[in-house]
């Protein structure tokens, strides 16, 4: 059996190595796609001690525009309230530091019309198939675009924190995406170290609507319950 990548362990390499070059230097900059406030609550807790973060809520898998809106909508409220706790120094309950950064967000239009053009004969595919795999490499090319054309140093994805997602295929895409658009991947596998149960305890502690499907409305009702 294949020996699976520790991805979770590479990140923390990339984040010592970043650490023992910083030496004054600004932070590195680092694009997060979020797939949904749930799901980034820990990778921005984490990631803003380490990186200039900005999230990029590119999802055109949510079919449903008034889930679309309302998952957006949790989103940035998050980013405010993180926001805020930088502002006032006031990390009481939280897994950071005064050396946490405030946090920006980027929103790429809302184009569902690209991804059913994108999985056309992929309907009936069972969750974590064929159409997952062909919806990450739609959601991570376009995070890759974003971050060539800003100039950021790394780019990565909250879907790693989901049980249901599978982190190697992720990582793979995502190295993939790197080298076609030269910006660096940083892997992850941000459900492990409790990186799950933290998400899971930030949704109770800021009330976050937390949705019970990935949000295509294949999965929907279909056995597709995720924990996006």
């Amino acid at each position: 059996m294949e020996n699976k990548i520790n991805y979770s362990r590479q990140t923390q390499n990339i984040i010592d190595r970043i650490e023992r070059e910083q030496d004054g230097k600004a932070a590195p900059r680092l694009l997060l796609h979020s797939c949904c406030a749930p799901c980034s609550s820990h990778c921005m807790e984490y990631l803003r001690e380490h990186f200039a973060l900005t999230v990029f809520y590119y999802n055109p898998n949510i079919t449903v525009s008034e889930e679309y809106e309302k998952r957006l909508a949790e989103e940035k409220r998050l980013i405010a309230a993180y926001n805020r706790q930088v502002e006032e120094q006031d990390f009481a309950g939280m897994h950071s530091t005064s050396r946490a950064k405030k946090i920006d967000i980027l929103e790429a239009p809302y184009d569902p019309d690209r991804w059913f053009g994108a999985v056309e004969g992929l309907e009936d595919c069972p969750e974590g198939g064929e159409r997952c795999t062909v919806c990450f490499e739609i959601r991570l090319r376009r995070t890759a675009e974003e971050a060539a054309a800003g100039g950021f140093d790394y780019f990565t994805t909250t879907l790693t924190i989901s049980p249901l997602k599978d982190a190697q295929r992720l990582n793979a895409i995502g190295l993939r995406m790197a080298e076609e658009y030269g910006v660096t991947w940083l892997p992850s596998d941000f459900k492990k170290k409790d990186g799950y149960k933290r998400s899971i305890e930030l949704s109770g502690d800021f009330g976050l609507y937390r949705q019970n499907y990935c949000g295509c409305v294949f999965s929907q009702g279909r056995g597709g319950v995720s924990p996006e």
